[in-house]
């Protein structure tokens, strides 16, 4: 397998890692101080503060899942496009439950580095999933 099939093969398990909730899989494949751009505030920097993420995320909607839709690499950079749906039954960030589905899709920017994630950058669609969890208004 070449570097950049490596590459891809590690944000494919990323996300199968996220899907199964096994959060202390990551450790042999995102490196413990890796740098997150879009990190939520107020938890602490690198892979821990990511598992919390995780977390807080997984509790609002437990049972929400990702699907890999398409992953593109060049040197050492691998960009990830993917689709989440789930249920939002459970509270998030001071929000109570409205029990409404959502599906978002999200593109991620992964560093990769002696076989593990260094660094990313992602962005969410987060006003459609406000909007489709009843968070927001939705127009008309």
């Amino acid at each position: 397998m070449s570097t950049l099939d490596d590459n891809k093969a590690i944000v494919r398990r990323y996300r199968e890692i996220h899907n199964s909730g096994n959060l202390d899989a990551l450790n042999s494949i995102v490196a413990k101080d890796v740098i997150s751009h879009n990190a939520l505030p107020g938890l602490p920097p690198g892979l821990e503060g990511g598992k919390m993420a995780h977390q807080v995320f997984q509790a609002s909607s437990p049972d929400s899942k990702t699907r890999t839709d398409h992953v593109v690499a060049e040197g050492d950079m691998v960009v990830e496009w993917y689709t989440a749906t789930g249920t939002n039954t459970g509270s998030l960030m001071d929000m109570p439950p409205t029990g409404k589905p959502w599906e978002i899709t999200s593109v991620v920017l992964y560093r990769i580095a002696g076989g593990k994630i260094v660094e990313t950058w992602g962005l969410n669609d987060q006003f459609a999933f406000m909007q489709q969890i009843g968070a927001i208004p939705t127009p008309g």
